[in-house]
């Protein structure tokens, strides 16, 4: 248990973490005490952030992949419902609901996708409406689900997904495949690389645009590369932000609660518009390379 504000901080920022400690580590218990060192390589929980660091790469935060599957089978599930008992009649409030979001995010396709592809309006109501059952996760107590998980004897259990790094990158770097592929079948190997080597600069004197290539190709590199590593932190940067406020709150006690409802309200926006923003910039990135210049 977390004795001071650094350690309760800590703790509640700690993701539970799987992977392989290495041979030679010692261990230690929740409160310092040595629990020996490691004869050979061993796949445990990590009980401390050491352990969690030491663990490296190739680990799993399986809080952070339990509350995103979580979340995205209750997202099929309500839409699969309302799916199934939809009606052309008068139709109820979550009908309605969910009408209302399909709408939205259509419009907002058709208003930011400007090629012909069947997978792009799915896929942003995907992205939308997963993302922001991921960051409402962030309304719970912060000690609520800790704190049972803690009874029940696990050390750690972080559950906004969107405030887990790996997640929010993982998300954006499946959308970066995403573009390279739709790249590729769109415009070729030779469309792809016409697209990088000769703009944003490009002349009908072919000596200069020969001159330019190795330019372009840099600019265009580096913005290409700075897509998915913005889409991915952008998310992540506001939603552990807002998570840590949250900690901060809940270390002033029982007058936490109007403070907390304060920044609740105020954070349902801000989930909302990360959702959306990850939305449209999947939506924006997508058609660009759909586009034909």
């Amino acid at each position: 248990m977390a004795n001071t504000a650094s350690q309760y901080i800590q703790h509640h920022l700690q993701s539970l973490t799987f992977g392989q400690l290495p041979a030679g580590f010692e261990r230690v218990g929740a409160h310092g005490e040595s629990l020996g060192k490691l004869t050979e390589p061993t796949w445990t929980i990590a009980k401390t952030s050491a352990e969690a660091h030491a663990m490296g790469f190739w680990s799993l935060n399986i809080d952070s992949i339990f509350w995103s599957v979580f979340v995205g089978f209750i997202f099929i599930g309500i839409f699969r419902y309302v799916a199934i008992r939809a009606t052309s009649g008068v139709p109820g409030r979550l009908q309605n609901a969910i009408e209302s979001i399909i709408e939205f995010v259509d419009t907002s396709v058709k208003d930011g996708f400007y090629g012909k592809n069947p997978l792009i309006a799915p896929l942003a109501l995907t992205v939308f409406v997963w993302v922001f059952f991921m960051n409402l996760l962030d309304l719970i107590p912060v000690d609520w689900i800790p704190g049972l998980s803690t009874l029940a004897g696990i050390p750690y259990m972080k559950i906004v997904p969107s405030a887990d790094p790996n997640i929010t990158m993982s998300m954006s770097l499946s959308v970066f495949i995403l573009m390279i592929f739709f790249w590729i079948k769109e415009k070729g190997i030779k469309g792809m690389f016409g697209d990088l080597a000769l703009h944003p600069f490009s002349s009908n004197n072919l000596i200069l645009q020969i001159l330019l290539i190795p330019i372009n190709l840099v600019l265009e590199t580096v913005s290409l590369v700075a897509k998915p590593i913005s889409l991915g932190l952008r998310l992540f940067g506001n939603m552990y932000a807002g998570e840590l406020i949250f900690i901060l709150i809940a270390m002033v006690g029982w007058p936490q609660l109007p403070l907390h409802f304060g920044w609740a309200v105020l954070h349902i926006l801000v989930i909302t518009l990360q959702a959306y923003i990850f939305m449209t910039l999947t939506i924006v990135y997508l058609s660009s390379v759909h586009e034909e210049h």
